[in-house]
């Protein structure tokens, strides 16, 4: 008989507040890495290291027919007041420390492989797609793949997801365009970057209403513009950024290209030079169906909310290029007590009980498949 995970309480609440208070940037999580790495060595789990602060291992069952693997990111958010969780990572990370010591407690009872991914730098510059190509996924034979995420938009008590495409593929742009400087009396003997720059604005946002299939989902926003020196001075160049996403890799391809036509012709059209460079980030999270339809019935539908696909993104997504995979909200809103701030926010905070909520839903998954007894 498992044994209740109510003993495990105090272990993750501690988790979270250490963690919490040492929260460090993507890739430089050496504190953060270290605490893990010290616990696991306190409950003789064995890991592995990777990419300097990712750790990784494998519980393995009875049976061992199939590996199924949990990932929980830890690097944190960078604010204006320093590094800070402001996105659950902290949580997230306590969750699985859970999962690795309930597991452990009862081996006699696991049939198949678990293997647990610390994983940093989701907040960028993507660390699940480097943890990849260092062949975690060959190498410890991973069939399928599950995340999770605190999020105060879904009640406490409750899951949020939704079969495929959940979030999407995201990429950022930047607009450089070069036109000629003059005296702002006299502007037929410069190139007016600024009304180049208002005209590709708008431009840019016919991709959307005019090249987009209204069935399809795609934002492409113009986030910042520079450029300017003086109110009668010829504005010489500018600097335009921004941020484009869908769901399809098509309709995201189909993005680009038009972005590129786009910034040609209105280099024909102004007689200017304007230089684009569009960085790709995440792929769309597509969560897999039979584990979503798996997922609900182990914890049951009244538990389950069923949200509609999010343009905010998650490297989560690079495992799910690999294996099947189902990445889920964690509820954690409770408007009597507060936790009602969004992620990112610098008041974003959830009620501790969250994290065993999240225990749970994972233990509840594993009974369901039989990979515990």
């Amino acid at each position: 008989m498992i044994k209740d995970t109510k003993r495990l309480q105090e272990n993750i609440y501690n988790h979270r507040k250490t963690l919490h208070n040492i929260a460090e940037v993507g890739r430089k999580e050496f504190k953060t890495a270290k605490y893990i790495r010290d616990y696991l060595d306190s409950i003789n789990v064995k890991y592995d290291t990777y990419l300097k602060t990712a750790t990784l291992g494998i519980l393995k069952g009875k049976i061992g027919k199939k590996t199924i693997a949990f990932r929980a990111d830890i690097d944190g958010l960078v604010t204006e007041e320093g590094v800070k969780h402001l996105c659950g990572h902290d949580g997230h990370t306590s969750i699985l420390l859970g999962l690795v010591e309930f597991i452990n407690n009862n081996l006699e009872n696991l049939n198949d492989n678990v293997v647990f991914i610390f994983q940093p730098a989701e907040e960028g510059p993507g660390g699940a797609e480097d943890l990849i190509n260092e062949g975690i996924i060959d190498k410890y034979k991973i069939d399928e793949i599950y995340g999770l995420h605190i999020y105060p938009e879904v009640k406490e008590g409750y899951i949020g997801l939704a079969p495929g495409y959940f979030m999407a593929q995201a990429g950022d742009f930047d607009i450089g365009i070069i036109s000629k400087s003059g005296h702002g009396a006299m502007p037929q003997n410069g190139i007016d970057g600024i009304l180049i720059a208002s005209n590709l604005v708008n431009i840019l946002q016919s991709i959307v209403s005019r090249n987009v299939s209204p069935l399809d989902n795609a934002v492409l926003t113009v986030g910042k513009i520079n450029g300017g020196t003086r109110r009668n001075i010829i504005a010489e160049n500018i600097r335009l950024e921004g941020t484009l996403r869908t769901f399809d890799p098509k309709v995201y391809d189909s993005m680009k290209t038009r972005m590129r036509e786009i910034c040609q012709g209105m280099e024909k059209s102004y007689n200017c030079k304007i230089n684009l460079h569009i960085k790709d980030d995440y792929p769309s999270v597509n969560n897999n169906k039979r584990l979503y339809e798996e997922f609900v019935d182990a914890l049951g539908e009244e538990k389950v909310i069923r949200l509609d696909p999010m343009m905010i993104s998650e490297d989560f997504s690079y495992y799910q290029r690999e294996v099947p995979g189902l990445f889920f909200m964690l509820g954690s809103r409770d408007e009597e007590k507060g936790f009602i701030n969004g992620l990112h926010n610098l008041n974003f905070n959830f009620n501790e009980e969250v994290l065993l909520n999240g225990l749970n839903s994972y233990i509840q998954l594993l009974r369901y498949k039989n990979v515990l007894e």
